[in-house]
């Protein structure tokens, strides 16, 4: 569960620092973490 919570914290920190700039980007993003998220669980 800890590792989880690790895992999406970065995720966001990584999406908010990453400004993307189409919602394509945005949604290849949030899928990128979704994926990883999958991997740790």
């Amino acid at each position: 569960m800890r590792k989880t919570l690790i895992v999406a914290a970065l995720a966001a920190m990584t999406l908010a620092t990453a400004a993307c700039n189409t919602v394509r980007g945005v949604g290849d993003d949030l899928k990128s973490v979704a994926d990883a998220v999958d991997e740790e669980t």
